[in-house]
């Protein structure tokens, strides 16, 4: 049995490629067809106001397409209803090697921060080894990466969790945490770069942003790219040429916005992991 079994299965890889070669093209030639949430800052809201929205417009008009949003709140789904479903053809900001979708080239790298007061001691916190977070009432966002470090030094039974996933219409524990830093409630946060960034720079009077990404195990600095279908070679590669021709413009975006930019051969390659504002 084993040569005719040999075979099939040799059958069933071709089939399958062949499949994947065939398959429609879903990919709009007419306009540019993002999916995107509609309430969810600083990435995006129906209003264009986040940063993938200018990102996005950015593309556009590199490619010289309309730009078009299929809104829907992020969660369990979102890429199954939006791209799986051919409603849109772009997510403007996915962690690269995420098994969920496949991916550009990365466009930018940020990394996990400590949010905290000026003047409170913290503002040069570089690990969450640092002792100096053993006697202050830390804040992070539940499920995420910087809690195995925090589990294992001791302070994640003290911390105080806020919750990750949320319909953002109608909650936003990320903003309400940096706020409880801005009042005092808690000393200092352990959040997502682009969302510490944003919100910290609009605290009265500004909150220190301190980068993390020295941390290993697990990374806490992560690379971003566009999010998109299987097997869509060439609109990949079309991605990838704005990358390079756009690259100078996209971080002009992301520093207005308070982004903690890391280089991106710093962010491990392999990194596939749920970051506050993905799905």
């Amino acid at each position: 049995m084993r040569a005719p079994l040999s075979v099939l299965g040799i059958a069933l890889v071709f089939s399958a490629a062949a499949l994947a070669q065939t398959r429609p093209d879903l990919v709009s030639r007419e306009k540019l067809r993002v999916c995107a949430d509609p309430a969810n800052l600083p990435y995006a809201d129906k209003a264009k106001q986040g940063f993938e929205n200018k990102i996005a417009e950015i593309v556009a008009d590199e490619l010289k397409l309309p730009l078009r949003y299929f809104w829907m709140p992020q969660g369990p789904g979102f890429v199954r209803n939006t791209l799986g479903e051919g409603m849109c053809d772009l997510i403007v900001g996915y962690a690269a090697n995420s098994d969920v979708v496949d991916h550009s080239n990365p466009y930018y790298a940020s990394t996990y921060v400590l949010v905290s007061r000026p003047g409170s001691g913290l503002e040069d916190v570089r690990t969450l080894e640092d002792p100096r977070l053993k006697n202050i009432k830390l804040g992070v966002i539940a499920a995420t990466p910087p809690t195995d470090h925090l589990l294992r030094q001791g302070l994640l039974e003290t911390a105080r969790s806020y919750t990750l996933l949320v319909d953002r219409r109608f909650a936003s524990p990320a903003e309400e945490a940096v706020h409880d830093v801005e009042t005092g409630a808690i000393d200092a946060l352990v959040v997502w770069g682009p969302i510490g960034g944003y919100f910290a720079k609009k605290a009265q009077p500004a909150l220190v942003v301190s980068p993390l990404h020295t941390e290993q195990r697990p990374p806490l600095a992560y690379r971003i790219a566009f999010g998109l279908r299987r097997n869509e070679l060439e609109w990949k590669h079309r991605l990838n040429d704005v990358i390079r021709a756009r690259k100078a413009d996209f971080e002009a975006v992301l520093r207005d916005f308070g982004v903690p930019l890391v280089p991106i051969e710093a962010a491990p390659i392999g990194a596939s992991v749920h970051v506050e504002g993905g799905e």
